[in-house]
């Protein structure tokens, strides 16, 4: 439910309305705007409807009205102002094009330190790279663990982006808050709703990435269980869906971005890396990810991707990434955006 207080209201109207919906058993959310303040009431409304309903009688409260969607925290029949999710000096969400860049996977210093100067001399905002890396076979390189998270560490010290790294498991959690300036949930975890709440916990920003055949309801259900925490710092991240296509690695799917904005006040963003799974279709994606209303980019870099230990075909190389970063300014501007 969404109560919409009175323009005027005052604050012991609101606070007596707000501990009227705690004594039904419900969550207040208010969020306070310039000109009223809007409560929502979060929690199972099958038994009391008729109660929060009879809200309408309690002094400043000008109308009582059902959250239609199955989402309630990150909808935006809750909150009609967008969320900016604060990394670093990055602001997701806002009229700044924030672009993650790095490698798939953290492999040797020497790797991820020249990554990492590379996409900040292009003008990234955000390093990413792998600690931990979850595979479709128990053979393949599954990450250097906390040894990535300091090699990560280092390089956010030598360059002074933040950093985004996935975390795989619950036992995880903990370790990787300490290091990590944002939490990556993958596209394999995007329903471990256990680990979605421990991650919510952390009170840090959140990377979610949509599933391999999650629907766009799922993935904001999925979103759901991590403000539920109290923690709608959570950018949503578009990162392919499996088709019957088998030129692509996935089919990405850019009407995602402004179908999520019409839903939702989190900040979406693309990957045109694990999307397509070919670095020669990254450039023109990435362009057409700002086209759509992308709110940033996640893009895989590497020095040498043909020795990379997982993901070399999508990766680019950095004077790649130089270029599509100095083209990007064109359409980032004409999108009303800075880069």
């Amino acid at each position: 439910m969404i109560i919409v207080m009175k323009r005027g209201a005052t604050q012991e109207e609101i606070d007596h309305v707000q501990e009227h919906i705690v004594r039904l058993g419900y969550t207040p959310h208010p969020i306070y705007g310039t000109e009223r303040v809007v409560i929502g009431v979060i929690g199972d409304d099958r038994n009391k409807k008729q109660a929060i309903e009879a809200l309408t009688l309690h002094e400043g409260v000008e109308s009582v009205t059902p959250i239609l969607k199955p989402y309630k925290r990150v909808a935006q029949e809750l909150k009609k102002e967008r969320t900016v999710v604060n990394v670093g000096d990055a602001k997701i969400g806002s009229a700044q094009f924030v672009v993650i860049a790095g490698p798939c996977s953290v492999e040797t210093e020497e790797q991820l330190i020249a990554a990492a100067n590379a996409v900040k001399k292009a003008g990234a905002h955000i390093l990413r790279g792998g600690a931990f890396k979850p595979r479709t076979s128990p053979y393949s390189f599954q990450g250097l663990a906390e040894d990535g998270l300091k090699l990560l560490a280092a390089a956010r010290e030598e360059t002074g982006l933040p950093f985004v790294t996935e975390v795989v498991t619950n036992r995880d959690v903990e370790m990787v808050a300490k290091y990590a300036d944002m939490l990556q949930i993958g596209a394999r975890n995007m329903m471990n709703y256990q680990l979605l709440r421990e991650v919510g916990a952390t009170g840090k920003p959140v990377l979610l990435k949509r599933g391999l055949a999650a629907t766009l309801e799922e993935l904001l259900m999925s979103a759901e269980y991590v403000a539920n925490e109290g923690n709608e710092q959570v950018v949503l991240c578009e990162r392919g869906i499996r088709t019957f296509e088998p030129f692509t690695r996935f089919t990405l799917d850019l009407s995602a971005v402004p179908a999520v904005h019409s839903l939702s006040h989190l900040p979406i963003i693309v990957d045109p890396s694990h999307g397509t799974g070919r670095r020669e279709l990254v450039k023109p994606m990435v362009f057409a990810a700002i086209g759509a209303g992308a709110d940033g980019i996640m893009v895989e870099v590497h020095p040498k991707p043909e020795e990379a230990f997982s993901d070399g075909a999508q990766s680019i190389l950095p004077e790649t990434f130089h270029g599509i970063m100095d083209e990007a300014r064109r359409y980032v501007a004409a999108a009303g955006r800075t880069l």
